[in-house]
């Protein structure tokens, strides 16, 4: 088995596309919207092109991750550029092999040599504390409403660059979309049954949690 980990080209964007439609499809809500993301955010400012990556398992891509630009703001009004990540998938096929893990350090790696020093996210903490993300409440970074959900995970590129003052967390408006676009978008491929699973309130009940001051 060989594995490359590559740019993302031209070429690859519907497989992209699908493998995100196809790794998201009734996890978090009956459907995806992932694939649209994936679809329009290249195309934004805050996209980082440099970190969009694929990796193909003998010449198969079977995942992708890509990178935007967010902000932390300080409580004086400082600004520090940062970088959040998502969509990022891999085949179903193909989960729970290491792949994902390989598609992380990698972007984490040059993340660093293109000068970024922190990753915000929102994710289950299951699957990311063992890449290094820890707790917004570790760093004194909060969300734009001054809560710290459950789900916003933090990860130092470079340690103690935070310094412990309080950061502000400000998405980027890429992740923004209109959901009936999103619709349109969805039906240019093959036709899936949007359905119920377990997983879905688990997403809900996290999504919706923040932790206590």
């Amino acid at each position: 088995m060989i594995t490359t980990i590559r740019p993302e080209q031209l070429s690859d964007y519907r497989q992209v596309e699908t493998i995100h439609r196809n790794a998201f499809w009734n996890l978090y809500v009956p459907g995806a919207d992932e694939h649209y993301l994936a679809h329009i955010i290249r195309d934004h400012a805050d996209f980082v092109p440099e970190l969009d990556l694929v990796l193909e398992r003998n010449a198969q891509v079977i995942g992708n991750i890509m990178y935007t630009k967010a902000k932390l703001v300080d409580e004086n009004g400082n600004v520090k550029t940062i970088l959040t990540f998502g969509p990022v998938a891999i085949d179903p096929a193909f989960q729970r092999q290491g792949f994902g893990k390989q598609l992380m350090e990698v972007s984490m790696k040059r993340a660093v040599e293109l000068g970024y020093d922190t990753i915000v996210i929102f994710g289950d903490p299951d699957n990311y504390v063992e890449r290094g993300f820890k707790s917004c409440q570790k760093f004194n970074v909060w969300a734009a409403d001054n809560t710290q959900p459950t789900a916003m995970l933090v990860k130092e590129l470079e340690p103690n660059v935070l310094d412990g003052r309080k950061w502000t967390y400000h998405e980027s408006p890429a992740m923004s979309y209109d959901k009936e676009a999103a619709e349109q978008f969805d039906a240019t491929f093959p036709a899936k049954t949007k359905d119920y699973q377990a997983s879905q309130e688990a997403f809900y009940i996290l999504s919706h949690s923040v932790l206590k001051s």
